[in-house]
């Protein structure tokens, strides 16, 4: 080593030392880890991702089941007496890969469905001779159980689906795993997500449409010569939830200026996808 050398730091080993000095010593409040952590995005040694990320992993262990759950009115369930054809089309519809199934109210959750399993019965040539022989069973959890708990026990048993049951026992609602894991690294899209740069409308040879929800009123206006209120909402996804008065969840369908516009996709948030054809067609 040479002795010559300045004994200072550099900034970035300075501040490593700094935290390393913080965490190995007395316990201090989150506050002030967060306002080194804050620091150090300032000085370059973080992203804003990095960080962003960091504070939802430790705002986690904060936060319960019941902060985050599709709540029961929004949950995509299927019914134990569905034939094949019905249960398909909501597979297909909703994109979902996971499915609770009900028996003759919500609060009675026979298994969870997953897709996979009804397209290995397709290939199968068995998916008509018994759809519910493939159910998985229920996991079931209470409101209150904390997010980071969660996410350990579903790493554990590789399960990605839990029905939330309130302090009666009834179900409050679903949560999953990418549910938790948004909670840490923001919103996680998927292949069924909308994307900013796909068409608005999509019109199929049958002569009904996709529609994106976030679709412009002047826009949907001009392709299905409506005459829609631009005033009233921007969007035709905010249009149907104004009529409608709540927020809509898959299979909802309300008829406007003689369009029967039905929900085809939709998180706890939005709606944000919609079919379209003549209500003489439905």
């Amino acid at each position: 080593m040479n002795e010559d050398a300045p004994a200072t730091l550099t900034p970035s080993r300075s501040w490593l030392d700094r935290l390393g000095q913080m965490l190995a010593g007395e316990p201090r409040n989150r506050a002030e880890l967060m306002e080194e952590l804050r620091g150090a995005q300032v000085k370059g040694l973080l992203s804003l991702e990095t960080l962003a990320m960091i504070e939802g992993a430790m705002a986690v262990s904060d936060k319960e089941v019941g902060d985050v759950m599709v709540p029961r009115a929004q949950m995509v369930a299927v019914d134990a007496d569905w034939t094949f054809a019905e249960v398909l089309r909501v597979v297909v519809e909703s994109g979902h890969s996971r499915f609770p199934v009900t028996g003759e109210d919500r609060d009675e959750v026979n298994g969870i469905l997953l897709a996979k399993d009804l397209l290995r019965g397709c290939a199968e040539g068995s998916a008509n001779e018994g759809w519910q022989q493939q159910l998985r069973p229920v996991v079931m959890i209470p409101e209150s159980k904390r997010l980071n708990v969660l996410l350990k026990e579903f790493r554990a048993s590789r399960n990605h689906m839990a029905v939330v049951v309130n302090e009666y026992g009834g179900v409050a609602g679903l949560i999953t795993i990418e549910d938790v894991l948004e909670e840490i690294v923001g919103e996680i899209d998927d292949e069924h997500d909308d994307d900013d740069d796909v068409a608005y409308i999509r019109t199929h040879a049958s002569g009904r449409a996709t529609v994106n929800a976030l679709t412009p009123i002047e826009s949907f206006n001009r392709h299905f010569g409506t005459q829609f209120d631009e005033d009233e909402t921007d969007t035709i996804g905010g249009l149907v939830t104004a009529r409608m008065g709540r927020l809509p969840v898959v299979g909802d369908s309300v008829v406007l200026d003689a369009l029967r516009i039905r929900v085809t996709r939709a998180d706890r948030r939005r709606v944000q996808q919609l079919r379209v054809a003549p209500h003489a067609d439905e």
